[in-house]
């Protein structure tokens, strides 16, 4: 079986920035087996699986290298971006995914691609799970968690920066992930952030787009503002922009298509 496969660097405006995710369409479901297979051979963050229901609506899956993911923002930022370019008359997608319902996904005219997602905002954790605590270098102001990660609060983007983890530690708190974030010191960005995934995917995340449907009411309620500008400060780096509007958050980003070709399975 041959199958036509798109790999799209999401949250960035240039190719080799912001995080790359693979998307295949298919007319019908893959095997499961068959979806995480590919995902592990690519071996990306995610790789998208889309199946069409109707005109402009699509279930989609996420794989990461090791397990199915209930929800990616990235590869479905990815997943638009290629639909858009197979059809530029479309401005408008809807995306179905189990764990989160339908994700609505339009193209403005400055090219960015926004996506519609639930609110995610975390609650305040009293009691730090010590594999958290251990797993840090630097220990933690506060903490929050919702049904994603851990929310580590730092106080400067230096401890940000500098932040050292331990993986093994980290994985001891599957299913969560965990997510370090602090206000921006630069009037550029109102947050930024590093996303640590050993328990779910790999070591460190490029860009998370899921992540910030936490990310963005937490720091919206701090900041008193409903409009923000992220960044994620991993090696590669990518910007997010953010509106936090009741029990929904929309998250917009640029893509850049990286590779086009085929896959024999």
């Amino acid at each position: 079986m041959e199958l036509e496969i798109n790999v799209i660097d999401a949250f960035s405006e240039s190719v080799f920035g912001g995080n790359p995710a693979a998307v295949i369409i298919t007319d019908s479901w893959l095997s499961d087996k068959l979806m995480q297979s590919i995902a592990s051979e690519n071996n990306l963050s995610e790789t998208a699986f889309l199946v069409m229901s109707k005109p402009s609506t699509y279930q989609i899956r996420w794989f990461s290298p090791i397990t199915e993911i209930a929800f990616c923002g990235h590869a479905t930022l990815a997943s638009a971006f290629v639909l858009f370019t197979k059809s530029p008359e479309i401005n408008a997608i809807t995306f179905s995914a189990k764990a989160v319902g339908e994700l609505s996904v339009v193209k403005s005219d400055s090219g960015k691609i926004q996506l519609d997602f639930p609110n995610t905002k975390p609650e305040r954790v009293e009691s730090i799970p010590n594999s958290l605590k251990s797993g840090l270098s630097i220990e933690p102001i506060e903490v929050y968690r919702n049904s994603q990660a851990y929310f580590v609060v730092y106080k400067s983007e230096f401890d940000l920066l500098s932040v050292v983890r331990d993986n093994e530690l980290l994985k001891q708190l599957k299913p969560l992930d965990v997510v370090v974030t602090c206000q921006s010191e630069s009037q550029e960005y109102d947050f930024i952030s590093r996303y640590f995934w050993p328990a779910n995917g790999g070591d460190e995340d490029p860009v998370t787009g899921s992540i910030h449907t936490g990310l963005a009411p937490f720091w919206a309620e701090r900041i008193g503002k409903q409009e923000l500008t992220a960044y994620q400060a991993s090696s590669r780096g990518g910007v997010l922009h953010c509106i936090v509007s009741g029990d929904r958050v929309l998250i917009s980003g640029n893509a850049v298509q990286y590779l086009k070709g085929s896959i024999i399975v």
